[in-house]
């Protein structure tokens, strides 16, 4: 693995000049610098570049995908045979050279992510081989790196609080300055782009698939955190998707797994749903992920809003007057697949307004339906061309075509510094909420409660690289002077386990039980009903969603806060607030409903308590 020491050395000059000769611009000492900066200029330029590729490259261009491997050339056997299976190609660059594509995403289970130096060799590996083309091209990286519970870059990167988190901070400036320093962590990379921020509110506590990664319940909220993500990542360098468009807020059905069904009237979708989209397109949005979901009130052939020109076109590009980039959520996913084959669905796509197709289930497939659509006239060229432009001009804003490289040094004097995480630690203590504090037990004091044990729920991590909880948090106790043990209990603890706990806390001074989406007949509340009975003072600690205090009622627990994720830095933060070494400044940024009256909220949105 070889990384440039100078702007110079890995984009060579041959390259240079292919794409300064491919993009009208001036090749200046190695590297290609724009010869205007006009937008209109730049368009001019552009066009003049379309013009002169082929429709295999136009089809191409409107691509993203998914490749296995840590390495654009090199990859291992492994996912060399996966990606034969999968994609009919070994390698990155096999896949750029052969279907012209232009994008990548990013995943952790593609072994994509495995460290920073590893990272930046493959975001290099990529581009050469996107410069290697007939038509030279940069490539654009992207990833979902949400942070809190989707996260596909791991420590030593700085992992940030996650949406829910940052609701419950309340703070605008805490909210960019977390995309702001996860977007400089991510340019470092060369990931340019990060599908994020979450723009749907979560008004459905049943909702499967978003949840704690939307940051609230109230829309005027959720537009005022996403518009300062938004300006955050993209001060960084790097474009911003907001996402799921018209809004993924209010379903009980994972579109991963079907096809959701949103319900709302045209009003209500303006007054719940819209207020983040149009925040976003004021802050200057880069580009807007589309939503697998019907809304039959905005499109009444209730095709899912991906595959849908009056909500694509008619609202978002006429009505909202959005011009950027429009990428679709993976067409992999069920609920994009449900009512038409995976020939008919990228064609669709780009015929309601889409511009990029994301990870297509089989590449070959969606790649050769666009490729005849055009061709029999069913898509024009000229549709093709509107959409290249717009994903050309993005590239072009990130200055990929000057120079799409990244260094070692520039990994190492960013990603993962010592003030990145201490600004990380900083927000995550300010999002910890205080629900209920019985006899004042919190702060949790070293003289009378020095002897902690800590049980629970222990998820794997959501970039592989952290946890688990239960460990964490006992460390983090042990770091601060306590004497405290760990014991994981999982998600539905057996009756076995459940004594092995209470056996445990024999003895302990306070028991704190990691919670993670308690029902009525969870294990998780026979599991604190069964400690509390020891006499010994248990705390809960919800490591997902802050609902789980409703059905925790009458367990007998002594205090209950809420976390929103079971990531590090936000279980680091919680055990600082309960031990009292910072405040529990964090506000419900959803309410928390009765488990036995959902009509009734058992905690208003803005409820935490203070010490």
């Amino acid at each position: 693995m070889h990384y440039r020491t100078s702007r110079r050395t890995l984009l060579t000059a041959t390259a240079a000049t292919a794409v300064a000769a491919a993009a009208g611009t001036v090749a200046v000492g190695g590297a290609a610098q724009a010869s205007g900066t006009s937008g209109v200029s730049t368009d001019s330029r552009l066009k003049r570049l379309i013009s002169r590729m082929s429709l295999e490259e136009k089809v191409g261009q409107l691509f993203v995908m998914r490749v296995y491997g840590h390495s654009a050339t090199a990859p291992d056997q492994a996912d060399i045979d996966a990606n034969l299976s999968e994609i009919g190609v070994r390698t990155a660059a096999e896949l750029i050279s052969n279907y012209h594509v232009g994008g990548i995403i990013y995943f952790a289970w593609a072994h994509n992510t495995r460290d920073p130096h590893q990272i930046a060799d493959l975001s290099n590996g990529i581009q050469r081989a996107g410069l290697a083309g007939p038509t030279p091209l940069p490539l654009i990286v992207s990833t979902d790196q949400e942070h809190g519970i989707v996260c596909r870059v791991g420590e030593p990167a700085t992992l940030m609080p996650g949406a829910m988190a940052l609701g419950a901070g309340g703070s605008r400036s805490d909210a960019r300055t977390a995309g702001r320093v996860a977007g400089a962590e991510l340019a470092a990379l060369g990931i340019n782009q990060n599908y994020a921020p979450v723009a749907d509110v979560n008004v459905n506590p049943a909702n499967p698939v978003i949840g704690v990664r939307s940051f609230g319940s109230d829309p005027e909220a959720v537009a005022g955190m996403v518009a300062a993500q938004v300006k955050g990542y993209q001060s960084a360098g790097i474009a911003s998707a907001a996402k799921h468009f018209p809004g993924h807020g209010d379903t009980s059905t994972d579109s991963h797994t079907g096809l959701p069904y949103i319900h709302h009237t045209r009003e209500e979708w303006e007054e719940l749903d819209a207020p983040s989209f149009r925040a976003a397109i004021a802050a200057g949005i880069d580009s807007i992920m589309t939503a697998h979901i019907v809304v039959p009130a905005l499109d009444p052939s209730e095709d899912p809003a991906t595959l849908s020109r009056p909500i694509l076109t008619g609202i978002l590009r006429e009505e909202l007057g959005y011009d950027g980039v429009v990428v679709t959520d993976s067409l992999g996913m069920e609920g994009v697949r449900t009512k038409y084959g995976d020939e008919r669905v990228p064609v669709l796509a780009l015929l309601a307004g889409v511009d990029q197709l994301l990870n297509p289930p089989d590449l070959r497939v969606a790649w050769n339906a666009v490729l005849e659509a055009v061709k029999s006239g069913e898509l024009s060229e000229a549709r093709v061309e509107e959409s290249v432009l717009r994903i050309l001009r993005l590239k072009a804003k990130l200055g990929l075509f000057r120079d799409p490289y990244v260094t070692r040094r520039g990994v190492d004097r960013t990603v993962g510094t010592a003030a990145h995480l201490a600004t990380a630690d900083r927000i995550a203590e300010r999002t910890t909420t205080l629900l209920a504090n019985e006899g004042r037990l919190l702060p949790l004091s070293r003289r009378t409660h020095g002897n902690v044990l800590v049980v629970g729920a222990d998820p794997a991590s959501p970039s592989g690289t952290t946890g688990p909880p239960t460990r964490t948090l006992a460390e983090a106790f042990t770091e601060l002077g306590f004497t405290a043990s760990a014991l994981s209990t999982g998600t539905a603890p057996s009756q076995a386990k459940i004594a092995e706990a209470v056996a445990a806390a024999a003895g302990k001074d306070a028991v704190l039980v990691g919670t993670y989406n308690v029902t009525a007949t969870s294990a998780q509340r026979a599991l604190v009903t069964a400690l509390a009975a020891t006499g010994v003072p248990v705390i809960t600690l919800a490591v997902r969603n802050p609902y789980d205090i409703a059905h925790l009622a009458g367990t007998g627990y002594r205090a209950s806060l809420a976390a929103y994720s079971w990531t590090d830095v936000e279980l680091r933060a919680a055990v600082r607030v309960i031990a009292g070494r910072a405040e529990p400044r964090g506000r419900l940024p959803v309410p928390v409903q009765r488990a036995d009256a959902p009509a009734q909220a058992l905690y208003p949105v803005g409820y935490g308590l203070s010490y």
